[in-house]
């Protein structure tokens, strides 16, 4: 289980405006967000060392792709492919829509089931994959499902987009919107990195339901990653300006957010 937080505002000095929360196995060996690719120099996400792939990042084009765990299909399965992979094949596209248009031929039998952020300065999409543990439409998924997202503030976690049925989302999607935008110009993301730090449990759901958790189990809340794209050039002489990467390299509540070196100007 994983959170993120997308902000849309098209025509906006920064249109696009990205949090997200990643809780994974303490013991799951992972490095922070950088050009870990060779084969991929135009990327920087963070690393899943153990498959390879990421969880979260953006390339210098200017897409950004979160992946996200949904519920009951925590773990790898050795018969199926790693979602990391997806975070990085979206990030191969200079488009947003032309990501969600390629990872939606996926077989969606070759993954456990997920949610997947793709978006830019312009666009953006939700792709669910509901995978062997649920159905569609009272029948097995046989396709990977692909909505735009709308315009304004939208949440996810392990549930759908904005799922009131999803405790998470129903406890934080309106403080979300509530909050003051962050000036990712100006450097403060205070009003959304107290959410992402929250600890607060919902004493009948337990620890997952709060924004940043821990479990005996070592099941929690281990890094947080902000991210912000700035309006594309309007002319030709226009520098492109470099997009706002931010990462926390342990649980919002305790560790800072600092910006991640190794992003260039986006979109040029």
């Amino acid at each position: 289980m994983c959170t993120a937080v997308v902000l849309r505002r098209p025509g906006h000095d920064w249109p696009l405006v990205v949090a997200t929360n990643r809780d994974e196995m303490q013991a799951r060996p992972w490095q922070a967000p950088a050009r870990h690719w060779p084969e991929r120099p135009e990327v920087v996400a963070g690393l899943d060392a153990l498959s390879g792939g990421s969880w979260a990042g953006l390339n210098d084009w200017g897409v950004v792709a979160v992946v996200l765990n949904r519920y009951g299909s925590l773990g790898a399965d050795a018969d199926k492919r790693s979602r990391g992979e997806l975070v990085l094949e979206a990030l191969d596209h200079a488009e947003a829509r032309e990501a969600a248009k390629a990872l939606r031929d996926l077989e969606p039998g070759a993954y456990r089931s997920f949610n997947l952020i793709v978006a830019d300065a312009r666009e953006a999409y939700w792709l669910r994959n509901l995978g062997d543990g649920e159905t569609a439409h009272g029948g097995p998924a046989d396709t990977v499902e692909v909505q735009a997202l709308p315009e304004g503030l939208s949440m996810i976690a392990a549930g759908d987009l904005n799922d009131p049925g999803d405790t998470r989302v129903r406890r934080y999607l309106d403080a979300f919107r509530q909050a003051p935008a962050p000036d990712p110009g100006s450097g403060d993301w205070s009003s959304w990195t107290r959410l992402l730090a929250d600890r607060t449990q919902d004493p009948e759901r337990g620890p997952a339901s709060a924004a940043c958790f821990m479990q005996d189990s070592g099941f929690g809340t281990l890094s947080s990653s902000l991210i912000a794209l700035p309006a594309p050039p309007q002319t030709l002489d226009q520098e492109p300006r470099p997009a706002e990467y931010l990462f926390a390299p342990g649980p919002p509540s305790d560790t800072p957010h600092r910006p991640v070196d190794a992003v260039g100007r986006t979109g040029g």
